[in-house]
Parts: C-alpha cells; structure tokens; sequence
C-alpha cells in the first residue's frame, strides 16, 4: 500500500485511464440499457449538464449517448418524468441530478426562499403567487399555459418578456416547483410535493453531509481529484472540502498524488484507485463540449494535453476550430476536434470541419480516420434517430 506521507507519482498516462474508467468511457456498456441505464449512469456521473444549443443534439443526450450505445432520448423523459428517479437542478450549470441526492439540494432552495435570486431579484410576489395559485388549482403547465402576461422589458438578453416565466423559474430554483417533463426545451412544471407523491419533503442535508457528498461525487466521477475539479464553480466550498480531504488522508482512506506537470496543483485519490490504473480500452467517442471529460478545460489541459476552445459565441472569422467543434477521443488521446452540423430536413449529419490534433496532426492517420468515420455513422444515427 503506498504511503500516505509522500505523495505518489502518476504519470498522464495513467491519469488518463483512471479518469476514462472512473467516466465509464473505457467500457462498451457500462451502465446497461434502457431508462434504468439512464438513472444507473446520472447516479454515477452525480450530473448530466443541460444546454439549449441544438447545432447537433442537445448534449444532455449526447453525454448519455456516449455512456449507453442504444441509449434513446425516451430513455431520459421516463427517468425524469415517469421514474422520477432524476430531476432538475442547479450544480455548476442546470443539470439532471439523481433524485436520491435532492437532500443536498434542499439547503440551496431554501437560501433561496429567504434571500431570493440574484437572477429573479425582479420578480414581484404578486407574480409568484400567480403562478403558484394556477399550479395549485389547475395541475402542471408551461409557459405557454399562460397567456395574459403583460410583457415587460428584458433585463438581460436571456430573460424573458413574460413575468410568469421568470416567477417560474424563481419558484424553480426555491424548490416550490420542479420540471416534472420536457419537450425539446419546453418545460412543464409541477408543483415539487405534488410531482414526487411526497407528504413531507426529504431533510436538509447537513454542511458537513454536503461536504462529504461533493467530494465522493468527484471521487466517483473523476478518479484523481482537485480542489478544483470537486469544486468547480464553486469556491466558497473548498476550505470545507479541503479540510474533510486533510482528514481522510490521515486515515489514508485517500492519498495526496502528484501527477506529471501539475507542478503544485495538489491531486488525490482513493488507494483502490491508484492499484487498478491500467491501459485505457482502444474506443473511439465523439464527445460533447460539455462532457464531464471537457467541461473543466485546465483539468482536460493537464492530462491530456488538450485545451479545447469554445467558439459559438466567437465571431465566425476569428473561430479556429469551428461553431460548435466536438473533441474525439481514441483510446486515450483526444486526436480530433469536429465541427458538426445536424441538417434535420434533409436528414444527414454535416462535417464542416475536421481539424487533427496533437500527435494525430503529424502522424499516420489512415487508419485512425477510418474509425473515426464509423462513429461518425453511428452519430448520425443517433442525430436522426427517434
């Protein structure tokens, strides 16, 4: 067993196959098939970002894609809406959470009760207590439900007009309301009791128990682990997660590791995690954008070597890798990055451009286009499917 006083050299190579293991992203089938594949990855992943961008599919289904070969988007709307095994929430972006963690949720919703939302500072009760009063008369509903809003002025260009949304969405992220379905991005809300069949809802977990929580989330999800990387986006946490590692270490339930050119970003993992490092599995994954594997773009830098550029918000003349380029990973090198396109009329997947990266931009690659083009095909697939 290593020490726990030193920390313990791991090479990128290896950090690469533990994080690709701990992603499941090593494994043809890891979590099964069908909607219980769908709880059984979000349970492990501990999230699954949401995004509005439709370029390509939106990438909540393309992050379970990714994970579930014969995954189907009827998959995610029975865990959500008919399991209820899932639901919505905010971690580091909106996200599909397990439900099983809504306790350490509870805490948030109800700062939020008192305190409100920085982003909703402009609801007015008035309209809160509208949408309330309609949820509880007349049973879920969209916004498209209400029609007599008198609309006002944004106060941001992703605000809406209508009140009645923007009371939704406070009520939403105070946990009076949850997203009981959705339709490609148009959401139903419920009242929370009401949706789960609760009489009394969960408790609040404790600081200490949200701690703990946030880092075996990461423990899981990533393998080797930051202060960074279990916090991400979340600052204000990391003095409480720090002193809860410092405690586990000292009970060497966790070992401080040094991965190659992080110099002095400090890194840990638990032992068993250390012993089954190996080779990472010669699989091929079209990933999201905002897969767990890139969405934290120095974690993604400093073991693979990969910095990968957001540009859909970056004027076309200026974009290097493309609108919406969508990093490929083989085996354990991130080698490609394409820029895809849905055309849903015609029915085709669209290459607009394909840029090498890395080793793949000076090497052979006949071999390796090959098997990128095959999944490609079967991203096509999954593009049109359903």
């Amino acid at each position: 067993m290593p020490s726990a006083d030193k920390p313990i050299a791991l090479s990128k190579a290896a950090a690469r196959a533990i994080w690709l293991g701990a992603q499941r992203l090593d494994s043809e089938a890891p979590f099964g098939e069908g909607p219980q594949a769908t709880q059984a990855a979000i349970e492990h992943l501990g999230y699954v970002q949401i995004d509005t961008i439709h370029v390509i599919e939106r990438c909540h289904h393309h992050i379970l894609w990714n994970r579930i070969p014969d995954y189907r988007r009827s998959d995610l709307h029975h865990a959500q809406s008919v399991d209820k095994s899932v639901f919505e929430y905010w971690t580091h972006a909106l996200s599909y959470v397990p439900a099983k963690d809504f306790r350490f949720f509870v805490p948030a919703m109800k700062l939020h009760r008192r305190e409100g939302h920085k982003w909703f500072s402009e609801v007015k009760p008035a309209d809160l207590r509208k949408v309330m009063r309609l949820l509880k008369k007349d049973g879920a509903l969209t916004i498209r439900d209400i029609e007599d809003d008198v609309l006002v002025e944004k106060v941001h260009a992703w605000a809406s007009r209508k009140p009645s949304k923007r009371a939704l969405q406070l009520a939403f992220y105070e946990g009076r309301v949850t997203i009981s379905e959705r339709n490609g991005m148009l959401k139903t809300y419920e009242l929370m009791d009401r949706h789960f069949g609760w009489n009394k809802s969960p408790k609040a977990a404790s600081t200490l128990e949200i701690t703990a929580y946030l880092l075996d989330r990461s423990l899981r999800a990533q393998g080797v682990v930051s202060l960074d990387s279990i916090c991400h986006l979340d600052a204000p946490s990391k003095k409480a997660v720090r002193r809860l590692i410092e405690a586990r270490v000292r009970r060497k339930e966790l070992i401080p590791v040094a991965i190659e050119g992080a110099g002095k970003r400090e890194h840990w993992a638990r032992p068993e995690a250390l012993e089954i490092a190996g080779e990472a599995a010669e699989r091929v994954h079209i990933l999201s954008p905002f897969d767990p594997l890139i969405i934290q773009r120095k974690r993604t830098h400093l073991i693979f070597g990969y910095e990968h550029l957001f540009e859909a918000y970056v004027p076309k003349e200026k974009r290097r890798l493309g609108y919406f380029a969508l990093p490929v990973l083989a085996g354990d090198e991130i080698v490609a990055a394409l820029d895809l396109k849905t055309d849903r009329q015609n029915r085709k997947l669209l290459l607009q451009k394909w840029n090498w990266i890395g080793a793949a931009a000076k090497g052979p690659r006949k071999e390796l286009k090959r098997r990128i083009e095959a999944e490609m095909h079967r991203f096509e697939r999954f593009q049109l499917g359903e």
